[in-house]
């Protein structure tokens, strides 16, 4: 599935549709037509000197050739994927919807904050879900029962959620026009970094209880976020955990990041969350930007 990072190489995702219960397959053939898998193994020849000579330089020039395809092959998948980001994202201005990509590392709490915007905030505004896992439709139904309508993608051995992922996704979705679709990312800051969805913005979410180096350790996630959560802040007084340096490490990746400080689990600061969906959604309707 990902030339770029490796994995989940011949994987299919699966998109669900919760309400339906109709499951579809998406292929992904990264090497496109007429292309074949190559596997070289080793050769036993039952003796010592057995392809020992005249092949130093016929081995080099196999393992350049296979980078330079792997790196042409990590190109052309993310320009691919752009060119359907691009689609997407034209596809959500013409129905002025906002379409936020949620980012974390598993276990930050992205579920649990979904769930407490859809049922506090769902009066406000009309909210559609895709969430992202590489299996079980757990989450999906965790959404499902907080209120909003939801789509669940299952990348099998995929890291992250892709472009024509979400095209998919949004056939079976349908978000009305002016509506929130949040994209609720696999749980991973690598990859995700990488791969454009079309969305208005890109939130990454942290908690307290992974440290205050996030940003510092996975800068490209980071550099791509319009908002930073700082998620957890309940646990605070438990823990061993600088604040200031948190938020100093994130401003020194990315300065112009909104950074937003909050409890998932005990509504505080969650007021300022949906303030800044609000203000994002206004901007979607009248196409100015929101900084």
């Amino acid at each position: 599935m990902c030339g770029t990072c490796g994995c989940g190489d011949g994987a299919k995702a699966t998109v669900i549709n919760l309400k339906t219960g109709v499951a579809t397959e998406i292929a992904h053939d990264d090497h496109g037509p007429g292309h074949h898998h190559g596997h070289s193994h080793p050769h036993d020849h039952g003796n010592d000197h057995s392809h020992e000579h005249g092949h130093d330089h016929h081995h080099h020039h196999k393992d350049d050739h296979s980078h330079t395809h792997t790196v042409a092959l990590g190109t052309a998948i993310l320009q691919k994927n752009n060119e359907l980001a691009a689609r997407n994202r034209a596809w959500f201005a013409g129905r002025e919807i906002l379409a936020l990509n949620l980012v974390s590392s598993p276990g930050a709490g992205k579920t649990t904050l979904l769930e407490r915007t859809i049922r506090e905030f769902g009066s406000s505004h009309a909210f559609f879900v895709i969430e992202g896992d590489q299996a079980t439709v757990n989450d999906g139904k965790r959404i499902e029962a907080a209120g909003a309508p939801v789509v669940q993608i299952n990348t099998g051995t995929g890291c992250h959620l892709e472009a024509d992922m979400i095209a998919r996704a949004l056939n079976d979705l349908a978000p009305s026009f002016g509506s929130v679709v949040m994209i609720e990312n696999v749980g991973n800051l690598v990859c995700p970094a990488l791969f454009d969805l079309g969305e208005s913005a890109k939130v990454a979410i942290i908690s307290t209880t992974e440290g205050e180096d996030k940003a510092l350790k996975y800068p490209n996630m980071f550099e791509a976020s319009d908002a930073v959560i700082i998620n957890k802040m309940d646990l605070v007084p438990h823990l061993r955990f600088d604040l200031e340096l948190t938020i100093s490490n994130i401003r020194q990746v990315n300065p112009k990041a909104e950074i937003l400080k909050l409890s998932a689990a005990t509504e505080e600061g969650v007021d300022v969350w949906y303030r800044w969906i609000g203000d994002q959604a206004a901007a979607r309707r009248s196409k100015i930007s929101v900084q």
